[in-house]
């Protein structure tokens, strides 16, 4: 298991630039699930051989009355929920506004955590303003430290702080071995959609309990084993089902390791129960999956009770449920029959394959000077994107970066339309793929 710190604080503090810099990666860090992961992401940290798990949650906002004092709403819920998870916590502060009565009020909400909590003032841009900007936060009593996650500064000290918070809980794990993980892959559903079930089938031993009560699996079970000379490791997750339906703290726990593994993970394979169709939370899954940009296949399982008739509305249920998420790959399986479940390690290595494609900056620029040239943006009040070049990001999934004149010209339209066109030509057909538009610095002061 890996520590898990949470970031927590009001609005506006800069928390999810701060996330971005530990993780020296941008992210995308607001989708909206109700009621399971709202305003707040999880990934992966890591600093001279030291994992972490991170959380990006909301900022918390508080309404005070004569009577009580209490946080808004689900942003409030889904923060508790990140702090009662996590081993160590810290508080994000603006060092240009100074302290204000929220930053004490959520100061004294986390004190009654009993973790350890770092004090983080953010925008402190050098040492030499450092005792005008941390002057007042000292009478909070937290360990106190300045940063500027715009400008840089003191970040790489934060990094080592960070893993020093992590290696302090006790439970860093041993750096893993790629060669003895191989492809790791997640399994997310609802409960009893045969999860468990599919990883015994696939490995060919009873390795994970299965029974019919829903909620067998707590925890995330990693099974490692090799098929076809190559290995694979499952991380066979807890089922996610409807905040109001998750009835104790352990298995809300439960939950949102389930959803960290489908981060962590190199692939994750939804499973879906075909006797009950595509539920409103398989929605929701869909949903985040698809927004987070996870590379992710859907297993529809124990499809061998179910009647062609009913078999092709289902499929058809599936065509219009994925309209957002076209390239997804659905696969339909028995564990049974063992129907479908030989396609799955080969789509898997597949889609880890596609998302590790990287193009040059040379080539990019070629192909796509010839396509914008054939279909060039449309006016968007008098004007027109002028695209000066394009990137990739070292990150996986693809992602590429357009610099342009200025990103508000550019619609949804023409943004599928270069998506299209990059994975026709670069042969990406069930990996995700991240499009950014970015304005030039010019360009941005002569706006």
């Amino acid at each position: 298991m890996l520590p898990t710190i949470a970031l927590v604080g009001r609005p506006n503090v800069g928390k999810s630039t701060i996330f971005n810099r530990l993780l020296r990666k941008k992210r995308a860090l607001t989708h909206d699930m109700p009621g399971i992961t709202r305003d707040r992401i999880y990934d992966e940290g890591h600093y001279e051989g030291v994992r972490y798990a991170l959380v990006d949650t909301g900022g918390l906002v508080m309404e005070s009355d004569n009577e009580s004092e209490e946080f808004q709403g689900d942003i409030f819920d889904q923060a508790r929920e990140a702090i009662e998870e996590s081993h160590a916590l810290i508080l994000v502060v603006d060092g240009r506004l100074g302290l204000t009565p929220l930053d004490e009020q959520v100061a004294s909400f986390i004190r009654q955590s009993n973790k350890p909590i770092l004090l983080l003032v953010n925008k402190v841009d050098g040492s030499e303003i450092e005792d005008q900007c941390l002057s007042e936060f000292h009478c909070l009593g937290f360990e106190i430290m300045p940063v500027s996650a715009e400008h840089g500064y003191n970040l790489e000290a934060l990094r080592a702080k960070v893993a020093q918070l992590a290696e302090d809980t006790g439970l860093v794990p041993e750096e893993e071995d790629p060669e003895k993980v191989g492809l790791k892959i997640a399994m997310l559903g609802r409960p009893n959609a045969g999860k468990s079930s599919m990883v015994n089938a696939m490995t060919g031993e009873e390795r994970v309990i299965v029974s019919d009560i829903a909620g067998t699996t707590r925890d995330s079970v990693n099974v490692t084993f090799r098929s076809g000379g190559k290995i694979f490791t499952f991380v066979d997750t807890a089922g996610v089902r409807r905040r109001t339906n998750i009835a104790n703290t352990i298995e809300r726990y439960s939950v949102l390791r389930a959803l960290k593994s489908s981060k962590i993970a190199d692939v994750t394979i939804m499973v879906v129960d075909a006797l009950g169709g595509l539920t409103k939370q398989d929605k929701r899954l869909l949903d985040f999956l698809a927004k987070e940009a996870t590379p992710f296949i859907i297993a529809v399982n124990k499809i061998d009770l179910v009647s062609q008739k009913e078999r092709d509305a289902l499929k058809e249920g599936f065509e219009r449920a994925l309209r957002m998420a076209h390239h997804v790959p659905v696969i339909y399986t028995s564990c049974i029959s063992k129907s479908g479940l030989g396609g799955i390690l080969p789509l898997a290595a597949k889609l880890k394959a596609e998302c590790s494609i990287r193009v040059s900056t040379g080539q990019l620029n070629r192909i796509m000077k010839e396509v914008i040239q054939k279909h060039q943006p449309p006016v968007v009040k008098r004007r027109r994107a002028k695209f000066k070049y394009l990137t990739q990001a070292d990150e996986e999934p693809p992602t590429f970066i357009f610099f342009i004149n200025d990103e508000r010209l550019i619609r949804p339209t023409y943004h599928r339309f270069l998506e299209n066109k990059l994975r026709k030509i670069l042969n990406i057909k069930i990996a995700p793929l991240n499009i950014y538009f970015r304005s030039t610095a010019r360009d941005k002061e002569t706006r």
